[in-house]
């Protein structure tokens, strides 16, 4: 009998497998007061990037400050990063607690670059945590199990060096509930992309997510793509940074979030092939004559009538801080 060989992505599942048993837990497993208890003096930082996200962000923040700072020693830092706000997201979430930092005034030195990943690098650029937490700002269903649930394998396991979120997306539109149903980019461009190139991270259940947290000295050694490629390129780089067993998930429920428009998704997903792209040729996994077109054509019904419109689906990216001399500020200061 003739046995076909094995392919890397057969092995790569294999230890996906092997790595969702070993690496996985539930957010109930992580309590606060615990958590509290072997934080010693590690600092904790948690981040939300804001574009217009004034019904949600004032609850957020006063529920991190309220149960994990104040009820529970745990957070040391809340930074808003607010994203080109046009309406009171500062202001609702200075008013909740936190402190407030405009994308563009980090770093200033550096020429402004549009997009939720330059958010999340100035927020890292601006805070001091030892150990950083991102949580998106239009989460509608916030608890505070969302933070302690990425924070427990981070205090307790110090091999551990990055943690990602997992949940269920429902998909809510004008009242229709549908379990399962979100997360489209992510089924449909993320999901195959990760098991074609690197299937050592399909054990990932939401690979886009913006709930994950990681240690200071790792994040500072990985690039950050400036568009919504922020995510995936993350999990590539520190994939081949510090590997798959320094990463971790925490199953944190069901998340319940504002949903993007069809057109919106198109973008989205186009800045993710482009980040997977930059990816495998930056491996030499990908030999072509010349980089992939950036501008993307897309349809738009207005009253009736079909429009074209061209928009620039091309990506960007912030080098790793490690590898900055700029006016950063001091970590224990």
């Amino acid at each position: 009998m003739v046995h076909a060989p094995v392919t890397r992505q057969e092995t790569g599942l294999d230890a996906a497998r092997r790595w969702v048993e070993r690496r996985t837990s539930k957010a109930g497993d992580w309590h606060p007061g615990r958590l509290a208890a072997v934080k010693g003096d590690t600092r904790v930082s948690v981040i939300l990037p804001a574009r217009n996200e004034e019904p949600t962000v004032g609850p957020i923040v006063s529920t991190i400050l309220r149960e994990l700072a104040e009820r529970v020693p745990l957070v040391d830092e809340i930074l808003v990063v607010d994203s080109h706000s046009t309406d009171r997201t500062a202001a609702v979430a200075a008013e909740a607690g936190a402190r407030v930092v405009h994308q563009d005034a980090v770093l200033p030195e550096l020429p402004p670059l549009p997009g939720k990943g330059e958010a999340l690098w100035k927020g890292l650029a601006a805070t001091r945590g030892d150990v950083v937490v991102f949580v998106d700002a239009d989460l509608r269903n916030f608890g505070a199990y969302f933070v302690t649930g990425l924070l427990g394998p981070l205090l307790t396991d110090p091999s551990v060096c990055f943690v990602k979120g997992a949940y269920e997306r429902p998909l809510t539109i004008d009242g229709h509930f549908e379990r399962g149903a979100g997360g489209r980019v992510t089924e449909l461009v993320a999901r195959p992309l990760i098991n074609m190139y690197w299937p050592e991270l399909a054990g990932f259940v939401q690979p886009l997510a913006g709930e994950y947290a990681g240690r200071r000295e790792v994040l500072e050694l990985v690039p950050f793509v400036t568009h919504y490629g922020v995510e995936l390129a993350i999990l590539v780089d520190l994939l081949e940074l510090v590997g798959l067993d320094a990463m971790a998930q925490v199953d944190l429920g069901h998340r319940v979030h504002n949903h993007q428009s069809v057109t919106m998704l198109g973008q989205m997903a186009a800045q993710i092939m482009h980040t997977a792209w930059s990816r495998l040729e930056r491996q030499r996994r990908l030999i072509a004559p010349e980089p992939p077109n950036t501008a993307m054509l897309q349809f738009m019904v207005e009253d009736g009538i079909s429009h074209t419109r061209i928009c620039d689906v091309g990506i960007t990216e912030r080098p790793c801080l490690a590898s900055l001399d700029v006016g950063i500020p001091s970590r224990r200061s």
